[in-house]
């Protein structure tokens, strides 16, 4: 299946780039009258028929709409220093969204050895590996931000509830099971108020305190119940994850204690020391192999 995507679409019609309009024209050689297949980045795959061909602005006709195509029954955000060969860092922004993650947030830590990432770049890489992996939503890629920052800031974003394995929310708070995310930052860090467990450890039980339709059977449950809903919980019922991930150096001792005060809680990755983009993408794994399959 040969997916394209635009963002102009209005009126019925769909207008593709230059460059979408090359590979569509020139490449395939697809004429007026033929049908192609575009997503929009936001989860909806559009069927269109070719109306006007141009080799550098085809225009379409929209047939029918499917919304959510190919969805992953969460959310996740994978907020991951910089590593030093940016390389590194684009092969996990490719394969993390091949596999499912909704935003790539580089943050920028007190070990950084890298400070400068061009997200325009990383942009043109996911929308790549999601035509490729037949997705239709395009993981946001956000402007670099300090490992500080983000913390505060996603904190704020989400809840005033600090969270724990089995407290994420006090009876009497009054939020939805659903409001509150789960937060992990996998570091070498741990001590005997804080033990680190695996990031499946640590999904299982969250999944088991927060949301009350999975409480007795856990994970089965859940899979019970996304298959029931087409692999999807209902609307206000999609666990959101965000795991952070620091420089191969680790995160600084403030970095860590911040984390852990707001929130977050530390994970280990197993008894081998693995490269920051290794790390990100087996969270990125752990996380749909425990949401998905």
């Amino acid at each position: 299946m040969e997916l394209f995507y635009s963002n102009d679409i209005s009126g019925g019609f769909v207008r593709l780039d230059e460059e979408e309009s090359g590979h569509c024209v020139r490449v395939l050689r697809h004429r007026a009258g033929d049908e192609i297949r575009v997503i929009d980045g936001r989860g909806t795959l559009l069927q269109c028929r070719i109306t006007a061909d141009r080799p550098k602005a085809v225009e379409a006709e929209v047939i029918s709409r499917i919304g959510e195509w190919n969805a992953h029954p969460y959310r996740l955000t994978m907020a991951v220093c910089p590593t030093k060969n940016i390389d590194r860092y684009e092969w996990f922004a490719e394969k993390a969204t091949e596999i499912g993650v909704d935003a790539i947030v580089p943050v920028i830590g007190e070990h950084s050895e890298r400070r400068v990432v061009k997200t325009p770049r990383l942009e043109k890489i996911v929308l790549s590996a999601a035509k490729q992996s037949l997705k239709a939503t395009l993981p946001e890629i956000v402007e670099p931000v300090s490992v500080k920052d983000f913390i505060l800031t996603g904190v704020a974003a989400s809840s005033d509830v600090p969270g724990s394995l089995s407290k994420n929310v006090p009876a009497d708070a009054g939020v939805e099971a659903s409001e509150v995310p789960l937060r992990l930052i996998a570091c070498c860090f741990e001590d005997a108020d804080h033990p680190r467990c695996s990031v499946r450890e640590a999904l299982v039980e969250w999944l088991r305190a927060n949301f009350s339709a999975l409480a007795e059977a856990g994970v089965a449950a859940y899979e019970e119940n996304t298959a029931a809903r087409g692999g999807r919980l209902s609307d206000g019922d999609i666990p959101e994850v965000t795991i952070l991930i620091g420089p191969e150096g680790d995160f600084s001792e403030d970095e860590l204690r911040m984390a852990i005060e707001l929130g977050y809680i530390p994970v280990h990755l197993g008894p081998s020391r693995l490269r920051t983009e290794t790390a990100a993408l087996l969270c990125v794994e752990e996380v749909y192999a425990a949401l998905t399959l």
